[in-house]
């Protein structure tokens, strides 16, 4: 990437910080992590958000080399290990950003899931602190993705033709990108305002291999064009994770935890996936959507709308794929935690059994499955009419 579109790249990213924590101040901290591939990056982030007054903490995440070993050699005490102070150091944390800038996306393969899912559940209490602090908008976090030959050769694409997708998707080629995301932000607004407007009781979704229904729990809004994922265009909100029935699809390809998952389908009753298959990578999804009782029910149901997204390519990138526009758009469902933010209130008052009863999902585990097929998705109110709200990858509002 050019050093032009390197530093827009940084502004924007600095918009985004900001954006998602407003109280941010001089002496606030923030963590950058990164990736070694995205050093570059990170240190425009650095020096801007340093010049801002801001106390920046930055922190490089396992190489590769480093992750596999870990998870090779880690005994559970060690799975387990938190550095002591970590618990304070999360509970005055104002800023999290991460560049996602992978060397290899299947170093993990093979490795024993049951270590991953324990390292998972052993900092799940971080996230927990994060999400809190977050509602009571003491916290925010943003991430980003820098283009890697990595990146590039999983997605069968070549370094410059993944390179111009990102510069396309986050508009990177515009004279003033954080001028276009602002005009992006207000468009998605105008959708979310009226998604909230309609008093949706359930959504049902239809396509070639899709037909799910999902219940829209009590006092849930629409999020999106938050500034959490740079680029984001997805609309979403947290279903009741009691009662999805049907069939989700995902026919989009993915890489989770270094392994290849291809073509996944799933089959919900009383809100539990009670059938369970993927084309490539079965065995895996399997484990992973046992990891804990919430990793068999969804957390997030979100709609891409084409009008907004340039990204017409498999990206090997959750970040970006799930935020594909292409022909028809995309859906997403992500299987796991949901998004205590959806709730049309103060969420920080929320305590776990309050959020067990509106049917917000608890996992350690929050993973998008994505389908970019051509779909209908259609509204019941709760007045009982039924309106069609999304077709062909755009809204109809």
């Amino acid at each position: 990437m050019k050093e032009n579109y390197i530093e827009k790249y940084a502004l924007v990213m600095r918009w985004a910080c900001y954006y998602t924590n407003p109280n941010l101040r001089k002496g606030s901290t923030v963590l950058l992590r990164f990736d070694l591939d995205g050093l570059k990056l990170a240190e425009y982030i650095y020096r801007f958000l340093i010049e801002d007054g801001l106390n920046v903490i930055p922190r490089m995440i396992l190489t590769p080399t480093m992750e596999r070993d870990f998870y090779t050699y880690a005994s559970v005490e060690q799975l387990r290990f938190v550095p002591k102070g970590e618990k304070e150091f999360f509970e005055n944390l104002n800023s999290n950003i991460y560049i996602h800038a992978p060397s290899s996306l299947t170093h993990l393969k093979g490795i024993d899931t049951s270590k991953q899912a324990e390292f998972a559940k052993a900092r799940k209490f971080l996230r927990d602190i994060m999400q809190m602090r977050e509602a009571k908008k003491l916290f925010g976090w943003t991430l980003c993705t820098y283009p890697t030959n990595e990146l590039a050769k999983q997605a069968e694409l070549s370094l410059e033709e993944y390179t111009n997708q990102i510069i396309k998707a986050c508009f990177l080629d515009e004279k003033d990108p954080v001028k276009k995301w602002k005009e992006v932000f207000k468009n998605i607004d105008e959708i979310k305002k009226w998604l909230d407007s309609l008093n949706i009781d359930e959504i049902k979704i239809e396509s070639e291999n899709i037909d799910l229904k999902i219940k829209i729990g009590e006092k849930r809004r629409f999020l999106g064009g938050s500034g959490h994922n740079i680029p984001s265009f997805e609309i979403f909100t947290s279903p009741h994770s009691m009662y999805s029935q049907g069939v989700y699809y995902a026919n989009l390809k993915t890489f989770r935890g270094g392994n290849y998952i291809e073509k996944v389908r799933l089959e919900f009753k009383d809100g539990v996936a009670v059938k369970i298959s993927a084309e490539k990578g079965q065995e895996y999804v399997e484990k992973i959507m046992n990891t804990d009782e919430g990793a068999k029910r969804i957390g997030e149901f979100s709609l891409t709308d084409v009008r907004f997204s340039k990204i017409n390519k498999f990206m090997a990138d959750i970040l970006f794929d799930e935020n594909y526009g292409g022909e028809f758009g995309n859906c997403h469902i992500a299987i796991g935690s949901a998004y205590i933010d959806t709730y049309k209130g103060d969420s920080s008052k929320l305590s776990k059994s309050d959020r067990k009863k509106l049917g917000y999902n608890d996992s350690a585990i929050h993973w998008d499955l994505i389908n970019t097929e051509n779909k209908t998705v259609t509204a019941k109110l709760k007045n009982g009419k039924n309106i069609l709200i999304y077709e062909k990858g755009i809204f109809k509002y």
